[in-house]
């Protein structure tokens, strides 16, 4: 059976996977956003904060989705999630899949909410920070 914090983390990536980033009722309003890697990396704290964050990824990209590989509850706060991005970039008309771009979310859940959202844009790297191995 699947845990409050494993659905509330489908939810989410559900929405990303049809390209519906505009929600964000699932997150805390004192969320803290980090970007691992990839061309904006960085972190951020609060709603305005995320929204900021996340716009560089939004803006680069035409039809950006996510398409989830694996999910992996890792204690009772933590939900990591193995997947790729599609998509094309604005500028070039290139495909992300092209890329061979595979990403891993880290959601830090607590009362319902994620209270820390960390998107990294290699895989190897969430492995080796978190102490995991290959799905």
């Amino acid at each position: 059976m699947a845990s409050a914090n494993l659905d509330l983390v489908h939810s989410i990536v559900a929405a990303w996977e049809r390209g519906d980033f505009g929600s964000a009722d699932w997150a805390h309003p004192e969320i803290e956003y980090v970007i691992d890697g990839g061309p904006e990396p960085g972190s951020w704290t609060g709603l305005a904060g995320m929204a900021a964050g996340a716009r560089g990824i939004l803006d680069a990209w035409e039809e950006l989705r996510v398409e989830a590989d694996e999910y992996r509850e890792l204690d009772a706060a933590r939900v990591l999630v193995f997947a790729r991005l599609t998509g094309r970039g604005r500028t070039s008309g290139m495909g992300v899949g092209l890329l061979r771009i595979t990403g891993t979310f880290l959601f830090h859940v607590h009362d319902g909410q994620v209270t820390r959202h960390v998107v990294y844009w290699d895989r190897e790297r969430a492995l080796a920070d978190l102490g995991l191995s290959s799905p």
